[in-house]
Order: C-alpha cells, then structure tokens, then sequence
C-alpha cells in the first residue's frame, strides 16, 4: 500500500486488509509505504488511527517507512492511492514484471482509474470516506486472495 508519505492513506490501506485477511484466516503479508521520506519513522496520522480504531482496527504501531526497490522483489502487488505515487512507483520499476505488479488500489472496484483523496488537510468526514473508499477495494483483494488459494 502506498501513498505519498504513509501516514494517512496506506497505513488504513493496510489496517483494513491486514484486518480482513486475518477475518478470512488468509496468511497474506501487507505492508505500507510512502513515495517520499516525509514522515521515516513516524506513527500514522492521529486522524488515520482515530478513524481505524472506530472499526475496530489498530494501526498505531506502524511506522513510516518509504518505498524501497526490494518491495518489487517481495510483493505480488503493489496498491497505489493515486496517480501521482503511481507514476512515481512506475518510474522506479526495473522491468516490465515489475510494472506489472503496480495497481491503482481503487481499480479494484472500478477500472475507471479513480484515486483515493488525500485526507490531509480536510476535516473528518475526509478520512471516513478514505476509509469506506479502501475497505471497499480491501474487500475485492480479499476474494482475489480467497481465489488464489
């Protein structure tokens, strides 16, 4: 999961699928990260925690973290939140295999190339729909992953 400096977007990203992976009983590896190096080291947004914590989901304990080459290596998919950070991530890649692997998270609901707004600097009702809007896209992952067993 990644979005420009991983404290708001990509850590809910991986909130939610890590949460409804383990609701699945689905052994996946997720993580998140950001495009730049804005927030190393730093706990989500409060309002990302906030947010996750009223689904019943924590995500206090991630840290920033940015984008590093060996993701390609690790990852089968790399979820972006828009088209920036998908540009970004393209430019990074190697190979056409690693181009591959980079979606935008929300075509998972609809090819329509959408991106999840950046809640930064709205107000709350900002992260409620980034929340809806991922676990939506969580939730096509998921059967994806349930395909794939």
């Amino acid at each position: 999961m990644v979005c420009l400096g991983n404290i708001c977007r990509s850590p809910l990203a991986e909130g939610i699928l890590r949460h409804q992976a383990k609701e699945q009983n689905l052994a996946v590896e997720v993580d998140s990260c950001g495009t730049a190096n804005y927030h190393v080291g730093d706990k989500p947004d409060t309002r990302s925690i906030k947010k996750a914590n009223e689904y019943g989901i924590d995500i206090s304990h991630l840290r920033g973290r940015q984008f590093h080459l060996s993701d390609f290596d690790f990852f089968d998919w790399i979820y972006v939140m828009d088209k920036s950070n998908y540009e970004n991530i393209i430019a990074l890649a190697r190979n056409q295999q690693d181009k591959q692997k980079v979606k935008l998270i929300l075509n998972e609901i609809s090819n329509n190339n959408n991106e999840v707004p950046d809640p930064y600097y709205g107000g709350e009702d900002g992260f409620e729909q980034v929340y809806q809007l991922l676990n939506d896209a969580c939730k096509q992952i998921i059967k994806k992953l349930k395909n794939d067993e």
